[in-house]
């Protein structure tokens, strides 16, 4: 892809994930840009951030990576619908996207139990640790 062609179809594909939609051309496109080293620490970082974000110059400084390079990376994350930028005064505050990361897990995992949910128990109790499943209640009679 080149010049506005590539910008065209990046726009169509955030429409289809902003729309909850998911297909294998957005999970590649999401998957593209945390295959980079930098980019998944980036990544990780604004999720553990998350919801006030971090503003560039914050996360450059924290994975100690050049400002005008993490602005690119952070460009390559926001264009594949994994995070968001939001200006403040004269910052641009970045946060994770998590219902895209919500959307691309669940897009990964959605065909693993071949409708037998009890086999995505161990998988779903090992990627939900910060958040255990609600307890059985006693009914009263």
């Amino acid at each position: 892809m080149c010049g506005a062609f590539a910008f065209a179809a990046v726009d169509s594909l955030l429409n289809i994930c902003n729309s909850r939609y998911m297909d294998n051309r957005v999970a590649l496109l999401a998957l593209a840009a945390l295959a980079q080293a930098t980019r998944l620490d980036t990544f990780r970082l604004l999720v553990r951030h998350e919801p006030q974000g971090l503003p560039a110059g914050g996360v450059a400084a924290a994975l100690d990576v050049l400002q005008n390079t993490m602005s690119a990376h952070l460009s390559i994350l926001t264009r594949a619908g994994l995070t968001r930028a939001e200006r403040q005064g004269r910052s641009i505050i970045y946060r994770a996207d998590l219902d895209s990361l919500r959307n691309l897990t669940r897009f990964l995992v959605e065909d693993c139990c071949g409708a037998s949910p009890e086999m995505c128990r161990p998988l779903l109790a090992a990627i939900t640790p910060c958040c255990p499943a609600p307890r059985a209640t006693k009914v009263k009679p």
